[in-house]
């Protein structure tokens, strides 16, 4: 490092210092809060900057000259910036952020105090503002010093701001200068002596239970659970601090909905770009308050798309028309002044209305569509159930060999298996403890799902049998009432096989949102972000690292808790779960294992996969044309080879990760409090070695990007045209001699729209997957960095060029894929390029919306 090379470390001047004054020129690029005002932008930028520069001081600190008194970097000359101007001009960055300003600022430097290392910065304006850089150059032996802040500066904190330089040091490399810096800054953020109810302007991140999602003092309907402890086992989220309610103190009061933006989540989490869903999600409901229930005929549920929807309240259309950002509601809102809402027509029946019913392209999704993530090989037949038999009794599948052999090609059942060619999608036990309280709601008739589906030569998905169970009317510990039900392609038949299919779909969607998507990559990186802010200094190599995949993840957790999975969210309005959900996601926690959750560790576990050292990862998948472990076995590569150059930088062996303080007290805050709950597994690593620490990040790091982008932008595409997706099964299956089997009989259109999701709990899905779906225009994606400048090290900059470049040949490795003929899985029946894992670095643009490709660095939406 420089500063090594300055033999001013304890206070010593080096022989060519002089006590000589420099003038250093500094770069400053900064936001005013009116640059937020997403009404009259440009009118209002400059407004008062001169004001807000005359408030603002700055002052170097030194990083190779301590005070002897203090043991501290000693301090240079406070600048005033608007002094420091030199009345030049306030320039506004057009290739920026919109909204951004630099100016142009001198600073007073007495060269013998060495190289400075950081910034403090004082504010005595009345509001806030966001400085994002400052550059200085001129100094002898560094062409320029970055400090990288991207921080909100508030008036009158009770400490001095500090940001330090672009240069990254393990805790026992730092410059002694700035160690009391260093302790100090991560003190401030931990808050611990903070206490009451936060305010933004707080900078504390700490640990709560999901206590926040109920209504108590509203009656006992609104009142939920406490997610977190040894009851309900959860991740923690960030603290707010906000009283308990009147009824249960255990439980924290919660923000009124029309002011979610008001929740607390430190103010350098919410700098992100705006989310439609903060503005949506209070309005969608009155807009379609008024809008008829069902659908009656598939055309209904094109002209969805084709006529879109009038709406009976056109003033929230026109609130959304004057207070939404334009980028979100585009394709929603007409600008021509008519009152109808247009909805984009999905990818999923762009070419062909109907291919989604085929059994191809339902075998196909479980490989390639917005929850590929749960298919697994069958390995005992038949199946078998985890469930305590103690108190469900014996939940054994009644499939037989009768039911499946007469499509398996020729092969006998246990010819099949040990050929590794059947594969299950199994339900049944996630959902089966919650059955009998579910379809005791009204408007609900679900069953648990076994589905069972044979490999065919040519590499495609044949379900060959689906098992629908209830629980038995005696009660639980009778085992299930179950009905095998197998392919049809003609008659009254078809249509059953059809419903058949859609009931598991049912199950599949809630799962997704519920599990694979909510859980296991929102609330499970909540706990990573609170412990890496509170215990790893910004110049941590992990820090640094880290960072860009907790960008917006509280923030929108957050906004999640106030809209979406709290009491009476869009959760419990458009999945079957309704009040249960979030209770079962906390029985699904239980059996979470950070080191399951790696692709590669995945792919084994759910048997896809089998280890072999002369294949590409060391691993060798049992379905070869399976895209989403095709290409996220790629992209995950990319990633771990990048962690490794990178911590090999600075973790040259195992003991430097065993005596990294800060690196430690990380792992066991991640362990014993974020994920308390689980903090006695045996499955936790160690963090002793640098293996431990490389496969730790590069686990973390696909969760936010990869994983994320999986199972998220996909589901427009897919569950935009809700009959290929439904969330709830309102009716049970027509058994043959009932009037229901009857009208199925006569139309199946009726009787298929009856039984999935209303037309109105569609189009609450519809439009919240709509915004979910979509990128932002200021997205930063993986193999991207906001700022260049993240970091001084040459040798970290020069590996993750390379990690980009690698990013870019699996981009074009996979267009050539999604351009063959032989590969079925790539684009189905529905004609649809899975794309989810495709980093698109090549053509990267500031559009953003529904663009099917690009891994965003983290879980931002």
């Amino acid at each position: 490092m420089w500063f090594q090379g300055c033999g001013c470390m304890t206070g010593k001047r080096t022989e060519a210092a002089s006590s000589e004054p420099a003038t250093i020129a500094g770069t400053v690029v900064f936001m005013n809060k009116n640059a937020l005002d997403m009404v009259d932008f440009h009118s209002s930028i400059l407004d008062g900057v001169h004001e807000l520069l005359g408030s603002i001081s700055m002052q170097l600190v030194s990083s190779t000259v301590a005070d002897p008194a203090t043991g501290k970097g000693m301090l240079g000359k406070e600048t005033n910036l608007k002094e420091a101007n030199m009345g030049e001009q306030v320039t506004t960055l057009m290739s920026l952020a919109a909204g951004e300003m630099k100016i142009k600022v001198q600073f007073e430097w007495d060269v013998s105090l060495g190289v400075p290392g950081a910034v403090m910065v004082k504010s005595n304006h009345k509001s806030e503002f966001f400085l994002r850089t400052l550059i200085i150059e001129g100094l002898l032996g560094r062409a320029k010093i970055h400090f990288v802040c991207n921080s909100w500066i508030y008036p009158k904190y009770s400490y001095d701001r500090i940001f330090f330089s672009n240069d990254t040091y393990l805790p026992s490399k730092m410059p002694p200068a700035l160690n009391a810096y260093r302790d100090q800054e991560l003190a401030h953020l931990r808050g611990d002596d903070v206490t009451g109810q936060l305010k933004i302007q707080d900078r504390v991140y700490g640990y709560a239970f999901y206590n926040d999602l109920g209504l108590p003092d509203k009656g006992e309907d609104y009142a939920r659970p406490v997610l977190g402890g040894s009851e309900h086992p959860y991740p923690r989220r960030g603290r707010t601090g906000r009283p308990p309610t009147r009824r249960d103190p255990n439980s924290e009061s919660r923000v009124p909905l029309l002011r979610s933006m008001n929740i607390y989540v430190t103010r350098d989490e919410q700098f992100g770009r705006l989310k439609a869903i903060d503005y949506l999600v209070p309005w969608i409901y009155g807009v379609y308050s008024e809008i008829p229930n069902e659908f009656h005929s598939f055309d209904d549920t094109f002209n969805l798309y084709l006529d879109g929807v009038p709406l009976p309240n056109p003033e929230y259309l026109e609130y959304l028309r004057k207070n939404v950002p334009f980028e979100f509601i585009k394709e929603l809102v007409p600008i021509d002044g008519t009152h109808v809402l247009r909805l984009p027509l999905p990818h999923v029946i762009k070419e062909d209305k109907f291919a989604w019913m085929s059994d191809e392209e339902f075998g196909r999704e479980m490989l390639a569509g917005v929850n590929p993530v749960l298919i697994r090989r069958l390995e005992e037949f038949p199946p078998t159930s985890k469930l305590d038999r103690r108190v469900y009794g014996d939940h054994t599948s009644t499939i037989t060999a009768e039911h499946i052999e007469k499509n398996l090609e020729g092969l006998s059942v246990h010819e099949a298996l040990s050929k590794n060619r059947i594969f299950i999608l199994d339900h049944h036990d996630n959902f089966m403890p919650y059955l009998s309280k579910i379809n005791a709601l009204s408007g609900n008739y679900i069953y648990a799902t076994r589905t069972l589906l044979f490999l065919k030569e040519d590499e495609t998905l044949k379900p060959v049998a689906i098992e629908l169970s209830l629980p038995h009317p005696d009660g639980f510990e009778h085992g299930p009432i179950s009905k095998v039900y197998t392919p049809a392609l003609e008659g009254v038949e078809s249509s059953i096989w059809l419903l058949a299919k859609t009931y598991v779909v049912v199950n599949d969607s809630c799962f997704h949102q519920l599990i694979s998507h909510w859980l296991n990559t929102h609330a499970v990186m909540e706990p990573f972000i609170i412990a890496t802010h509170r215990q790893l200094s910004v110049m941590h190599p992990i820090h640094k690292l880290m960072s860009p995949h907790y960008v917006d993840t509280m923030n929108m957790n957050a906004l999640a808790r106030q809209t979406l999975i709290n009491a009476g969210g869009f959760f419990e309005a458009t999945i079957f779960l309704r009040k249960y959900a979030l209770t079962m996601s906390s029985d699904v926690y239980k059996s979470w294992r950070l080191n399951e959750q790696g692709l590669p560790d995945d792919l084994i576990k759910r048997g896809m996969a089998v280890e072999d050292p002369s294949s590409p990862n060391k691993l060798r998948l049992l379905i070869k044309d399976y895209p989403y472990a095709v290409d996220g076995l790629a992209v995950w590569s990319a990633i771990e080879l990048w962690v490794n150059e990178y911590c090999s930088i600075y973790y040259p062996n195992d003991d430097n990760v065993i005596h990294d303080n800060e690196l430690q007290a990380w792992w066991k805050e991640v362990r014993e409090v974020g994920h308390g709950d689980l903090k006695d597994k045996s499955w936790w690593p160690q963090m002793h070695t640098v293996n431990e620490l490389t496969q730790t990040c590069t686990t973390i790091i696909w969760i936010a990007s990869a994983l994320h982008a999986a199972v998220n932008f996909g589901q427009y595409s897919y569950a935009g045209y809700l009959p290929n997706r439904p969330t709830v099964s309102r009716l049970p299956m027509p058994e043959h001699g009932t009037e229901e089997y009857k009208k199925l009989e006569k139309d199946l259109e009726t009787v298929f729209l009856k039984t999935i999701t209303s037309q109105k709990q569609s189009m609450y899905s519809v439009s919240l997957i709509e915004v979910l779906s979509r990128h932002s225009t200021d997205e930063v994606y993986l193999g991207q960095r906001d700022i260049p400048e993240w970091t001084s090290d040459d040798e970290a900059l020069t590996a993750f060029d390379r990690f980009s470049e690698r990013l870019i040949r699996i981009e074009e490795k996979i267009n050539q894929m999604n351009q063959d003929p032989d590969l079925k899985n790539r684009n189905g029946p529905v004609n649809l390029p899975y794309t989810l894992l495709c980093p698109n670095m090549s053509s990267m643009s500031d559009t953003g919306g529904r663009v099917l490709q690009g891994i965003p660095n983290s879980v931002s939406i």
